[in-house]
């Protein structure tokens, strides 16, 4: 086949995908997880039945792509503010940030029942490490600039920023993520 059909084909393959994990997304967040199915889904996605299921065998599938897309974004979006600083301390700011306000995000969004689902898969246990190791990456780059305590190691700190700011998905207004990002800052830096 000449490439441009198989880009052609690749390319409306990954709009059925995208339309069909927005489609039961929203459906989640509409009805609720019990709800949803495949042939809901199919009809807010404008396919077939028969085509979704050339797809996806069933909703928690769908969900688990729907979420692995969403957890990938996320952490890029992470890595994008990390590398648009210039200094240690502004990268640790930037990220730490971004991480707060995706927390604030998605914290507000997130259906409890759907939540419980998800969070148990491994995917989320991977990007959870992912994310760990950045952030212990920055806080291990903050301490050598001196930006950065070192009298509590790397990974202690990376624990107390990741839950301090998770604090943020339950805060209700963008100035109170800020506090909580300048409160969390100001607990990293050297005593003195």
């Amino acid at each position: 086949m000449p490439k441009l059909w198989n880009d052609t084909i690749d390319a409306h393959r990954r709009e059925v995908r995208e339309a069909t994990m927005e489609a039961a997304a929203a459906l989640v967040a509409e009805l609720g997880l019990r709800a949803v199915t495949m042939s809901r889904v199919a009809e807010r996605a404008g396919i077939g039945r028969a085509t979704l299921y050339k797809y996806f065998p069933d909703v928690e599938t769908i969900l688990r792509a729907w979420h692995e897309r969403q957890i990938a974004t996320h952490l890029e979006h992470l890595v994008q503010a990390r590398d648009g600083a210039d200094t240690p301390a502004a990268r640790l700011e930037a990220v730490l940030k971004a991480y707060a306000f995706v927390s604030h995000h998605t914290g507000r969004h997130h259906d409890t029942e759907l939540a419980a689902f998800l969070h148990q898969d491994e995917q989320v246990a991977k990007a959870r490490q992912q994310l760990h190791t950045l952030l212990r990456d920055l806080l291990t780059e903050g301490a050598s600039a001196g930006v950065v305590r070192v009298d509590i190691p790397p990974d202690e700190l990376t624990a107390y920023c990741l839950h301090a700011l998770s604090a943020s998905a339950g805060l209700r207004a963008p100035d109170a993520v800020e506090r909580l990002v300048k409160v969390t800052l100001a607990g990293l830096r050297p005593p003195g």
